[in-house]
């Protein structure tokens, strides 16, 4: 058998290959992730005429020009989690890292490991489709945030206070009441130089523009904040400037998410377990296509124990002689992403308090027996994923 590992890194990659009994075959070298170079390693490896394996790590997305390509070529490929390789490299006692001594590290681990490694075999297009996109996704809220955070803090040069009586919302930004106030007031000095009159006749012109049903009835508290506040930079056509900016930024990056979220929608209701997923309490159409997204192709896990353990909420055993834990964390070496939706899928049970549910019942046990709210609520994605997977493992049958 050849082994052969491959550290991968941006646009090229280090390999290493060794025979059966651990001898080099080829000096570490690195090749660059073009056709050429590539086709003339699957050459080689063919060329010596024995089964090869081939590992390399999970590495964002600069692994897939290498997998791809060599597996168009008709060879095998493993991949293997970095943080695993890491803790095999861990029992060295002299550790030194280059790409070299890395390539021939993972070389070494498929030729002792060749027994449970598995062929890399892609997941349909509309898992990988969703993915993508839910990681697009992610980054967008995560710019929005920023956004938020970047405004309020102009908020506070301009209209201090304002947040108390209009909501920043994120849905439908061009009907967010206190995004279409900002574009058209400005500052609170702006308003003491319209007047009371004017400016509540202009404000009850701009509510109804608005989906927040009070925005009307707050217009008087609002003048009265105005009046009695200390701006510090509310004449600074600058802050302004920057303030438009901010809210432009925001309005885009939230309509770039949701365009994104409804993108993902269109492919998962094309995806039979979907319907499952949907039916179950507290997954809405934003978080239902994340999930999805995250989990992929459900068929792919033994059981849910170990779809649990994909997400990092398991808490594996540990005992030592006599001694047995009894309080043991969740690992949370896994899917963040999907333990975060899973979190709020929880938070939605707690708020809609659904009666006939049986994860919000498991959870007011958890409650009952003295958990903490956050334990129970892990506790309850526990039983979330778990009844998901059985009842997804039905449909397919």
């Amino acid at each position: 058998m050849i082994a052969v590992g491959i550290d991968v890194s941006k646009s090229k990659s280090t390999v290493a290959v060794l025979d059966s009994n651990g001898e080099i075959l080829a000096i570490p070298y690195t090749i660059a992730h073009t056709q050429p170079e590539i086709h003339s390693l699957a050459r080689f490896l063919k060329e010596l005429g024995e089964p090869v394996t081939i590992l390399m790590e999970y590495t964002g997305h600069y692994h897939y020009p290498v997998l791809k390509q060599l597996q168009s070529e008709g060879l095998p490929v493993c991949l293997i989690n970095p943080y695993q390789m890491k803790k095999y490299g861990d029992a060295e006692i002299h550790k030194a890292k280059t790409d070299k001594k890395d390539a021939l590290r993972i070389a070494t681990y498929a030729l002792e490991k060749s027994y449970k490694l598995v062929p890399y075999s892609p997941m349909e297009q509309k898992y990988e489709d969703l993915k993508f996109l839910s990681r697009q996704y992610e980054q967008r809220i995560s710019y929005v945030s920023k956004l938020k955070v970047q405004l309020l803090d102009l908020l506070d040069q301009t209209m201090p206070g304002v947040t108390k009586l209009l909501s920043l919302t994120s849905r439908k930004p061009e009907k967010c009441t206190l995004l279409l106030f900002i574009k058209r007031f400005k500052s609170f000095d702006e308003i003491r130089r319209m007047g009371k009159t004017r400016f509540l006749s202009s404000y009850e012109t701009m509510t109804k523009k608005s989906s927040d049903r009070y925005a009307a009835q707050k217009g008087l508290s609002i003048y009265e904040l105005a009046r009695d506040s200390i701006t510090t930079r509310g004449d600074d056509p600058y802050i302004w400037l920057v303030q438009n900016q901010c809210v432009d930024l925001l309005s885009s990056a939230q309509n770039a998410a949701d365009e994104i979220i409804l993108q993902m929608q269109n492919i998962a209701q094309t995806i039979p377990e979907y319907s499952v997923l949907r039916a179950m309490h507290g997954v809405g159409d934003r978080l239902g296509p994340i999930i999805l997204a995250e989990i992929g192709d459900i068929r792919r896990f033994h059981s849910g124990k170990a779809l649990n353990s994909y997400a990092g909420n398991d808490a594996p055993p540990y005992q030592s002689g006599q001694f047995e834990s009894r309080n043991r964390h969740i690992s949370k070496r896994g899917s963040s992403t999907l333990r975060k939706a899973c979190f709020e899928v929880m938070q939605a049970l707690k708020l809609t308090k659904p009666q006939d549910d049986p994860v919000y019942q498991f959870i007011l046990k958890k409650e009952s027996e003295g958990k903490p709210f956050n334990v129970a609520k892990m506790a309850g994605v526990n039983k979330f994923l778990r009844i998901l997977y059985a009842r997804t493992m039905e449909l397919y049958r």
